[in-house]
């Protein structure tokens, strides 16, 4: 199986997601279906608790859908076994590449690959971190324990820890917790090295002005989602 770049690279399917409390049921979201094409930037925006964080932890195997399906090239996410979906992120092949994860809720970032723990010997790891440290603007800091860094700085950080020659990035909120300008240089480096290494990304956000820079946009509201024209969204 190959992909061309009109190929959907992620396909999700009658997705739903419920928790359950005794005999009560919440319903996060239901029956969602979309796909993202090879090299698509897509922004998924919604009100907090709509269920973003939850819908890309299914999209990247750190959570399991209620009903429903994901397909990431020719991979089943959901029907993995927890080991398999453990190594998802890791997994490397001629059709899905590597799964890129970088998630808040772990803070700073919950993210892989890192190239030492691929296991790289430290000779040809430490050229490779200070060249994506390079990249990001961070070369100086590659000494420095996380806790010496700004906030900004560590999101920064996050993408060369995750950035091993990935196909796909999922990113919730990268931009949630920073002020303005620190967002904006951000999502500035998002965008460069998405084009640059022709990745296929899904970005969460509450940042309408970021969403609207991407290819696409997919509101999450009340359950149900929707297409958005980007140039719908306020630029500021």
């Amino acid at each position: 199986m190959h992909l061309t770049a009109q190929d959907p690279l992620l396909r999700v399917e009658g997705l739903s997601k419920v928790f359950r409390s005794g005999e009560a049921e919440l319903v996060l979201f239901e029956n969602l279906s979309f796909q993202v094409s090879k090299g698509t930037m897509l922004a998924i925006v919604g009100q907090s608790g709509a269920g973003k964080s939850t819908l890309l932890h299914i999209l990247a195997a750190l959570d399991r859908p209620s009903d429903g399906a994901v397909f990431c090239a020719n991979s089943h996410v959901n029907a993995l076994s927890e080991d398999a979906a453990a190594s998802f992120g890791t997994a490397k092949s001629d059709t899905s590449g590597s799964f890129t994860t970088c998630c808040r809720n772990s803070p700073p970032w919950r993210t892989w690959p890192c190239p030492a723990n691929r296991g790289q010997p430290l000779s040809s790891a430490e050229p490779e971190a200070q060249r994506w440290l390079q990249e990001v603007g961070l070369a100086d800091r590659g000494h420095h324990r996380s806790g010496e860094l700004s906030g900004g700085e560590q999101q920064r950080l996050a993408w060369p820890r995750a950035h091993y020659q990935p196909q796909v990035l999922l990113a919730d909120e990268p931009t949630g917790d920073l002020d303005g300008r620190t967002a904006e240089l951000v999502f500035d480096l998002v965008a460069r090295l998405h084009s640059e290494h022709q990745l296929t990304s899904v970005i969460a956000t509450h940042n309408l002005a970021f969403a609207r820079r991407c290819h696409r946009v997919l509101r999450l509201d009340q359950g149900k989602i929707h297409e958005v024209e980007p140039q719908s969204l306020p630029a500021q």
